[in-house]
């Protein structure tokens, strides 16, 4: 009894004493496995926060690449744009300026010839209108024309006196007198700006059947009379300066000038 008793107090108290160093060693293994457990923690959260940052990284990259990228599209858009826009302009400039000149060359087509053809040929008129005037008094007071020679290749009497001198019963001074009223009628500005076709057409008519008649009396003056007539032969002059101006401004500016012959329209651009 005795030594059972000391038995069980002995291995009562290794089993006293052996408790602590076992929960001693199951403490350590917790703590070793909550350790762990955080530190597993830890890197998963770790490689979490990194993955994380490599994502925020990637998606940082995405975006400032996705920015450049819009920026450039932006950027060559607009340039794209702009030159599109200065494409445009130049075309809608050129053709501003061709319309422009269309206008210009109509608005001068409509005026008629140049001012000083509208002028030289009412000048020209009006000295033929003089002359005319002169050689028809001449003829009916049967009065010597001044200044002119009664003898030789030039004598005014001889030429306003011959048969020559009528045409068909009507003195032939008369017959200038009246195409030079006519004349200064259609010379005038006026009726160069005129718009009606029918002026034109009466100017060009008047001037070739003047010069016909011009060069009737220049061959009789010279091959049936035999003599010449200053004051006749300047109304010649005068009729054949007429003739060619009415014919260059009929060639330029056409009969008509709302529609001209060589006035062509600028080219559009393209």
């Amino acid at each position: 009894m005795t030594a059972s008793k000391s038995s069980r107090a002995r291995n009562a108290r290794i089993a006293a004493q052996a408790g602590p160093a076992r929960n001693a060693a199951k403490g350590g293994t917790t703590v070793k496995n909550a350790s762990t457990a955080r530190n597993g923690s830890t890197a998963r959260t770790s490689s979490t926060a990194d993955n994380g940052s490599t994502a925020d990284n990637g998606s940082a990259a995405r975006t400032s690449s996705a920015a450049r990228t819009g920026t450039a599209g932006t950027v060559t858009r607009d340039r794209n744009g702009r030159d599109r826009a200065r494409t445009a302009a130049a075309r809608s400039g050129a053709a501003a300026r061709g319309s422009q000149t269309v206008e210009v060359r109509e608005a001068v087509a409509e005026r008629g010839p140049a001012p000083w053809l509208q002028i030289a040929t009412l000048v020209l008129a009006l000295a033929g209108l003089a002359v005319s005037i002169y050689l028809t008094i001449a003829h009916f007071t049967e009065s010597a024309l001044a200044g002119c020679s009664e003898s030789g290749l030039v004598n005014c009497t001889k030429v306003t006196t011959s048969p020559e001198s009528y045409v068909f019963g009507i003195p032939v001074a008369v017959l200038g007198l009246a195409f030079f009223v006519f004349a200064v009628a259609i010379m005038s500005p006026w009726a160069w700006q005129s718009a009606r076709r029918e002026i034109h057409l009466a100017r060009i008519v008047s001037v070739a059947v003047g010069i016909g008649f011009v060069l009737y009396l220049i061959y009789a003056e010279l091959f049936i009379i035999g003599s010449i007539c200053l004051y006749c032969t300047s109304v010649h002059a005068i009729t054949f300066v007429l003739f060619v101006l009415t014919v260059f401004a009929a060639a330029a500016w056409g009969l008509k000038p709302g529609r001209p012959w060589k006035l062509i329209p600028a080219r559009q651009s393209e």
